[in-house]
C-alpha cells in the first residue's frame, strides 16, 4: 500500500471496513474524554491527573501522591511545614510517593506480621504527601473521610496495603484521603521558644494536609464542610489532638478514634522532656551544643539514618509502649495538657465515635517483657510478671506498681503461668489504650456530645499471630478499610460480612454522626 508521505493517495478501502471506521471510531472517541477527565483535576496549587484503578466489579479514580508541602529537606528539616508552592503543569498522581523516614522493625525480619507495617516505599524526606480515592463517575458533594495513620509517632505509612481506599470509597460511596506526616525526630523534636525546632511538625504536617483539604477536595466531588477525621494508635491520639487544638477545630467536622486518645500516657511530653530528649539525640551523634541554633543545625548536618540510629536510646527508662520523639505541651498547639483541656471541656463539640480491641496490650509484650515471645505460649512465670509491671507502667513508683500488681494478681493462684500472660496483656492495654479512651469518651459526653463507641473482639481467621495474643491492636483496620473483599486474601464469608457492617457504621456516622 502506498504511504501516504510519498504524496499519492491510498488504495480505496472496501466499503466495509468504511462502515467500521464510522461506526466504531466516533464511540471510543466519545469514551475517552469522559475517563480523561474524570482523572484530571485542577486544585488551586495546579493539575493533577491519576489513574482509574479496578476494584470488586468496578473500578475507582485514585490520586496518589499529591503534594501538600514544601519538601521539608536541608534548612527546612524541624521546621514548621510550608505550604507547597503551585506547579504549572499536569502533575502525575498515579503512584505512592516517598514514605517518611523512620525505623524499620526488624524484631522478626520476613514475618508478615510485623513487615505489613513496616514502609512499603522508598523513604525520604521529601515525604509530605496525600492520597485521594473518588467514587466513578465523579460524585457532587459526598461525605469525605481522612486517614491518619498510626505508628507510635516514630513510624507510620500513608501507603500500607492495610490503608488502601479503594474498598471503602467503592462501597461506599464517599471520598478517602490519606495523608501523610514526619514521624520520630523528623516530625517531633522538640526546642521550645526554638523556631528552628519548635516541635509538634508531624501535627503541623497534618494539619497543613486538612488545610489542603478544605480548599481543594471541592474540586473532587467531596463536601468540605463534611470532612470526618479518623486514624488508629498514635493517629486517634492525632485525630483527638485535632479537636483539642484550636487551630484546628474548624477543619473537619467529625472525628473517630480507633484505639488511642491523647491523654495517653504515652502521647506526650513535657517540654523539659522534650528538651532532654532533643539534647541528648544530639549527643549521641556527636552534637555538643548547648545553644538551640548550633545544636539545630548540626543535627541537620547527619543523615537521617544516623538520627534514627540513636533516636531510642532518649527514652528514660527500659518500658515498652513508649515513644522517643512525640507531640509537646507547646503552649500553642496545645494550651494546656490534654488531661487539663479535656478536664475543662476545652475541645471542639462534635460528635465522636472511639473504641478498642479485645487484647490492646498483647502486640507490644513481645518487644522486651521477659519470658514473652510470638513462637511460643508465653507462659509467665510470677518473676517475670514482676519485672513485666515494671515495664509496662515505667513512671510508678514502688508504691503504684504495687497497686498494679495488686490489682491485676489472682491470689488464690498466683503462679499460674496463663494467668500472669494475661494479666500482662490487660495492664499493658488498660494502662496504654483502654482508660484513655474510657476517660477520653467520659470527658466528652459529659458536655453533651455523641459519644458512639465499641469493641471489636473478632480475631481473622487468617491471623498468623499466636493465638494467645487474641485481638491484637492494629488488627480492625483491615475490616474498616474492607480488606476482607479482596478474595484473594482468603477472610470467610462472614467476614466480609462484618467488614461491609464496619464499613457502613463508619460512613453512616461521618455522614449523619
Amino acid at each position: 500500500m502506498p504511504s501516504c508521505r510519498s504524496g499519492q493517495m491510498p488504495a480505496p478501502q472496501p466499503w466495509w471496513f468504511q462502515l467500521f471506521l464510522v461506526l466504531c471510531i466516533p464511540s471510543s472517541i466519545a469514551v475517552s474524554p469522559g475517563q480523561t477527565d474524570e482523572l484530571k483535576v485542577s486544585t488551586q496549587t495546579g493539575w493533577v491527573r491519576g489513574l482509574r484503578t479496578p476494584v470488586l466489579n468496578g473500578h475507582v479514580s485514585a490520586f496518589l501522591g499529591i503534594p501538600f508541602a514544601e519538601p521539608p529537606v536541608g534548612r527546612l528539616r524541624f521546621l514548621r511545614p510550608e505550604p507547597v508552592k503551585p506547579w504549572q503543569h499536569v502533575l502525575d498522581a498515579t503512584s505512592y510517593q516517598h514514605a517518611c523516614y523512620q525505623m524499620v522493625d526488624n524484631t522478626y525480619p520476613g514475618f508478615h506480621g510485623t513487615e505489613m507495617w513496616n514502609p512499603n516505599r522508598e523513604m525520604s524526606e521529601d515525604c509530605l504527601y496525600l492520597n485521594i480515592w473518588v467514587p466513578s463517575p465523579r460524585p457532587k458533594n459526598v461525605s469525605v473521610l481522612v486517614w491518619i495513620y498510626g505508628g507510635g509517632f516514630y513510624s507510620g505509612s500513608a501507603s500500607l496495603d492495610v490503608y488502601d481506599g479503594r474498598f471503602l470509597t467503592y462501597t461506599q460511596n464517599i471520598i478517602l484521603v490519606s495523608l501523610s506526616y514526619r514521624v520520630g525526630a523528623f516530625g517531633f523534636l522538640g526546642l521550645l521558644g526554638s523556631q528552628e525546632a519548635p516541635g509538634n511538625m508531624g501535627l503541623l504536617d497534618q494539619r497543613l494536609a486538612l488545610q489542603w483539604i478544605q480548599n481543594n477536595i471541592q474540586h473532587f466531588g467531596g463536601n468540605p464542610k463534611a470532612v470526618t477525621i479518623f486514624g488508629e494508635s498514635a493517629g486517634a491520639a492525632s485525630v483527638g489532638m485535632h479537636l483539642l487544638s484550636s487551630q484546628s477545630r474548624a477543619l473537619f467536622q467529625r472525628a473517630i478514634l480507633q484505639s488511642g486518645a491523647p491523654n495517653a500516657p504515652w502521647a506526650t511530653v513535657t517540654p523539659a522532656e522534650s528538651r532532654r530528649r532533643a539534647t541528648l539525640l544530639g549527643k549521641q551523634v556527636g552534637c555538643h551544643f548547648t545553644n538551640d541554633s548550633e545544636l539545630v543545625s548540626c543535627l541537620r548536618s547527619k543523615s537521617p539514618q544516623q538520627l534514627i540510629d540513636e533516636e531510642w536510646s532518649v527514652l528514660p527508662y527500659k518500658s515498652i509502649f513508649r515513644f522517643p520523639f512525640v507531640p509537646v505541651i507547646d503552649g500553642d498547639f496545645f494550651p494546656d495538657t490534654p488531661e487539663a483541656m479535656l478536664g475543662t471541656g476545652n475541645f471542639k463539640e462534635t460528635q465522636v465515635l472511639l473504641g478498642v480491641v479485645k487484647d490492646e496490650g498483647s502486640y507490644f509484650l513481645i518487644y522486651g517483657v521477659p519470658g514473652f515471645s510470638k513462637d511460643n505460649d508465653s507462659l509467665i512465670s510470677r518473676q517475670d510478671f514482676l519485672e513485666g509491671v515494671r515495664m509496662g507502667v515505667p513512671h510508678a513508683n514502688d508504691i503504684a506498681t504495687e497497686a498494679v500488681v495488686l490489682q491485676y494478681t489472682d491470689w488464690e493462684d498466683e503462679d499460674n503461668r496463663e494467668k500472669n500472660r494475661e494479666a500482662m496483656d490487660d495492664i499493658v492495654g488498660d494502662h496504654n489504650i483502654i482508660c484513655p479512651v474510657v476517660h477520653f469518651a467520659t470527658r466528652y459526653a459529659e458536655r453533651g456530645n455523641k459519644v458512639y463507641a465499641y469493641l471489636f473482639d473478632h480475631r481473622a481467621s487468617n491471623l498468623i499471630w499466636p493465638l494467645w495474643m487474641g485481638v491484637p491492636h492494629g488488627y480492625e483496620i483491615e475490616f474498616v478499610f474492607g480488606l476482607p473483599l479482596n478474595d484473594s486474601l482468603n477472610y470467610t464469608p462472614q467476614e466480609k460480612e462484618l467488614s461491609r457492617r464496619m464499613m457502613r457504621y463508619w460512613v453512616n456516622f461521618a455522614r449523619t454522626g
